[in-house]
């Protein structure tokens, strides 16, 4: 993905320039019945017209989910899994988990050689490295809970866009260009994803007839289709014959969860976020209570003293989310303490405002208990219902492996486990005991599909693919509406910092810190690094563009998508 980054920097940089083109960011696109804001505009386009025929949010995400599947194989999949949020018009909401689970025949050390040393590549490419999806289990479970339209209705968007092509445009042949390596390797994704041995360019067709086939399955059976039948069976049967461990019994047992929410509040504004095995409803809850304590408003968007405050409070959070946070099957952190007004006072009262503190002083991973491949969407009905979906292949493409038949990328998931307590996985996060792989386990994940209300009332949904990056690109969105004042549109396009406690550094983004806000806080003791772009943003607010600004007419949603990501859509009705 990082070749793809790079390529739309130039892009990005021309509204990146310094804080006053910041203000003059693109407009939110402006709705009144309903929106959806998606990584693709075919998608989009599915959703919206399930809105518009009666279905509600939960129905649209149901159909975006599917034709993201189809349009953007990067991250859109059936061989993945992920974490929604749903929030009602009448105030209850629900999350339902369907994050992979570890093979039933894996081990702690299965990624490590004799010596203990961890294997390079081998939870992040090939069978080996997949864990079983829940991406369908998770999106019928949906269905049965919430939704109102029939499932072949709802897949028939994403069938016909899989048997009948779509028109690549140069975002999409961009990205599809950035798996061709490794898609040379795979025969199965090779004649799909290939025109023989190069990449697809702008104005091909691209056709996935194995594709639409298991979609029509789905539609036809269900999650049967997916997990007890022909689909099950050719992905294992790969497995084996490729190395990896996969059986059929871990489909069958293959089961989407429904939890509790989390849930916190910053300023007036009450934030619902994903639970364990989400990390990310902990540290953005944890990062929000320590920065309550601070007027960041007053100190001035990326001012040295306010980036100083953000890294302090998400150095800390990153601490406990590392190495106390787990599958909450397997493991039972204290969570409410963590997000707890009381812990995050206690933690602030060990912030020195003039002095960065060493991560190296923080306990170790072994002393807790303890990619970017993804997608986000944003989706608001015509009665206020909100999802908030993010899912997941982990990696680009992930496994970058494709079961013969299926038209299936599937996810290298195990990768999110701690191949080896205390090693840095693929995003760098040095992770504790509580994350290593057991059978049947979840990997504990940074996806962070977050809803915030307001008195009550809807008003933000929001999310980001990122790996690692998405808890604090979601928060610094969050704060650049509350606290700095910015509309939407400011809010997503503004550049980012990020840290994750190890390694020990503050990255950014380009234009997001001017050279002397780098050198002050080089002098406080951060280690500043600056890093490319992570993360694509999808969001919508409600009410009017920003806190205090004007609505547009009768517009009462407002919807996003970041112009990093030059393949998404806002579209409303």
């Amino acid at each position: 993905m990082r070749m793809v980054r790079m390529a739309i920097a130039a892009i990005v940089s021309l509204s990146l320039v310094s804080t006053p083109v910041i203000a003059a960011a693109p407009a939110p696109v402006a709705a009144d019945h309903g929106m959806v804001v998606s990584a693709h505009r075919l998608a989009s386009d599915a959703g919206i017209a399930v809105l518009k025929s009666g279905g509600n949010a939960v129905d649209a995400a149901i159909a975006v989910a599917y034709a993201l599947a189809v349009t953007f194989p990067e991250a859109g999949n059936l061989g993945g899994g992920g974490f929604m949020v749903v929030r009602w018009h009448d105030g209850s909401k629900g999350f339902i988990d369907f994050r992979e689970t570890a093979p039933m025949a894996a081990t702690a050390t299965m990624y490590q050689d004799k010596q203990g040393n961890v294997i390079p590549g081998l939870s992040t490419r090939g069978y080996s490295a997949v864990g079983i999806p829940g991406t369908v289990a998770g999106l019928e479970l949906a269905l049965a809970k919430y939704g109102t339209m029939p499932r072949a209705q709802l897949l028939a968007p994403a069938i016909g866009l899989a048997r009948d092509g779509f028109v690549l445009e140069r975002g999409d042949a961009s990205f599809l260009a950035e798996g061709a390596e490794d898609f040379a390797k795979d025969t199965p994704s090779a004649a799909v994803f290939l025109d023989h041995g190069k990449p697809w360019t702008t104005g091909h067709r691209l056709v996935q007839a194995d594709l639409a086939r298991s979609l029509q399955a789905i539609a036809t059976n269900g999650a049967a289709a997916f997990y007890k039948g022909s689909i099950a069976k050719s992905i294992v049967a790969a497995s084996k014959q490729r190395g990896g461990i996969l059986e059929m019994s871990d489909f069958a047992a293959y089961k989407a969860v429904e939890r509790d929410p989390i849930e916190c509040d910053y300023r007036g504004y009450h934030v619902i976020s994903a639970p364990l095995p989400s990390s990310g409803g902990v540290v953005v809850c944890e990062t929000l209570n320590i920065l309550e304590g601070y007027p960041l408003g007053k100190l001035g968007w990326h001012s040295a003293q306010g980036v100083h405050y953000w890294t302090e409070a998400l150095r800390r959070a990153y601490h406990d989310r590392n190495l106390n946070l787990g599958d909450p099957a397997f493991v039972k952190p204290d969570v409410e303490r963590f997000t707890s007004k009381a812990y995050a006072a206690k933690l602030r009262g060990n912030i020195a405002p003039d002095r960065a503190t060493p991560s190296a002083s923080l306990p170790a991973p072994g002393s807790g208990q303890e990619g970017s491949s993804t997608t986000h969407f944003s989706i608001v009905d015509a009665q206020g219902n909100a999802v908030s979906l993010t899912y997941t292949l982990n990696d680009w493409f992930g496994a970058r492996v494709m079961a013969p038949g299926t038209g299936i990328l599937l996810n290298d998931e195990m990768d999110d486990f701690s191949s080896k307590p205390g090693a840095p996985n693929m995003y760098g996060l040095v992770e504790g005991a509580n994350n290593a792989i057991a059978p049947g386990k979840r990997p504990m994940s940074s996806m962070t599909p977050t809803i915030l209300t307001k008195d009550g009332k809807l008003f933000m949904v929001v999310g980001t693919p990122g790996g690692s990056h998405i808890p604090t690109a979601v928060l610094q969105v969050i704060s650049n509406v509350v606290d700095y004042d910015m509309d939407l549109g400011q809010a997503v396009n503004a550049p980012r910092i990020h840290e994750q406690w190890l390694p020990d550094k503050v990255y950014y983004e380009r234009y997001a810190l001017s050279a002397d806000t780098i050198r002050i806080l080089e002098g406080m003791g951060h280690q500043m690094e600056p890093m490319d772009y992570w993360n694509q943003i999808a969001a919508i607010l409600v009410g009017a563009p920003g806190i205090g600004k004007k609505p547009l007419g009768d517009a009462t949603l407002y919807g996003v998508i970041d112009p990093r990501l030059p393949t998404g859509l806002a579209e409303g009705y």
